[in-house]
């Protein structure tokens, strides 16, 4: 049994990764604001699901709040953290920058203190694939430069891999920096692309499809992504101890136990064609409004998974058309709707992809 600290526990990702530790016998403290950057009761709901094991600790805060966070792991010590709450969103990054400079960076400043502190066997902090910005480089590795980000959410999820760098050198915190590669699935976040083109098609409503289509997206299925995490959680880095396989450049830093790695397939799926499976798995059409791109997205993410695959034998392997069926499924039973019943509605839906 292991004693987790989880930030963002009532998030999308969080709550997955706790419910899984959870089943396995571990202690689990989630810690969470419950902002309202998407309807809380969705987090709430996530939540009441996790307080039904004996094993959870749930505090409300803001990571900003380092008198909080100090208090809510000071009976339970923590020997690994994962850090996944965030202020999420390339959009809305545009809208309110102030949001992601005081979550992405004070907030995770004040993890790395308390990780500074309690000195967890593993500090595990989640980044995006956002960070490889324009990179022209396909696919991303862990190692390329990602020194032009196109958003300010990728410029602070950057900024804080180069925090937990410092800190890692500094007091010798074995840390990993996950970079994820948009995450689908139930229990997902309403902004995203998937629950936006769900709900719209079953109300008959058009959505909007930026970059007139011609996008392509490195989807990674929750539970997939969740057991990625949960490998990589025993796959401590050592300082100079680098991975040596053929094909495969590690990039674990020469003067700290720190590591990033993407977690992803590798496999990428054009939006035309996520939104041909959205139409099957709903049983309806789209209605389509085509626009030209928006300001901070990038037309293909594709990740290299070799670091991956080489530290826990493992890559995410679900098919968008299982993992999509299976978000169908669970919206319509959280909405208890069924396309053949869906009310039709007017407004077009901007989506996260």
């Amino acid at each position: 049994m292991t004693q987790f600290l989880i930030t963002g526990s009532a998030g999308f990702i969080g709550f997955h990764l706790a419910r899984r530790l959870l089943a396995e016998g571990h202690q689990v403290v989630g810690y969470d604001a419950l902002t309202d950057y998407y309807d809380p009761a969705l987090k709430r709901e996530r939540n009441v699901i996790l307080q039904a094991f004996p094993g959870y600790h749930f505090i409300e805060a803001p990571l900003e709040d380092r008198d909080a966070l100090m208090r809510a792991v000071e009976k339970r010590p923590p020997e690994v953290i994962v850090h996944l709450a965030a202020q999420a969103g390339v959009r809305y990054s545009i809208e309110e920058p102030e949001t992601y400079v005081s979550s992405n960076l004070t907030g995770s400043w004040a993890v790395l203190e308390l990780a500074r502190m309690f000195r967890p066997k593993h500090l595990l902090m989640a980044s995006t694939s956002s960070v490889y910005g324009a990179n022209e480089k396909i696919p991303f590795g862990e190692t390329d430069r990602a020194d032009f980000p196109m958003s300010l959410y990728a410029a602070t999820k950057k900024g804080m891999e180069a925090m937990a760098h410092a800190y890692a050198h500094l007091f010798a915190i074995p840390s990993t920096m996950f970079r994820f590669f948009t995450v689908y699935g139930p229990w997902g976040r309403p902004d995203m692309a998937l629950f936006k083109f769900t709900s719209a098609i079953l109300a008959g409503r058009p959505i909007d499809v930026y970059g007139n289509g011609r996008m392509a997206r490195d989807f990674t299925y929750v539970e997939d992504l969740v057991e990625a995490i949960v490998r990589l959680i025993g796959a401590v880095p050592v300082q100079g101890m680098r991975i040596v396989e053929k094909g495969v450049i590690d990039s674990l830093s020469p003067i700290a136990p720190y590591r990033t790695v993407n977690i992803a397939g590798g496999r990428p799926v054009e939006l035309m064609e996520f939104i041909r499976i959205v139409e099957t798995c709903v049983g309806k059409p789209a209605r389509l409004n085509m626009l030209p791109m928006q300001p901070g997205d990038v037309p293909l993410t594709r990740a290299d998974p070799s670091l991956l695959r080489a530290l826990t034998d493992y890559v995410p392997n679900t098919g968008v058309a299982e993992g999509v069926a299976a978000f169908v499924d669970w919206y319509c039973a959280y909405n208890d709707v069924f396309a053949a019943d869906a009310q039709s509605a007017a407004a077009p839906l901007v989506a996260t992809i």
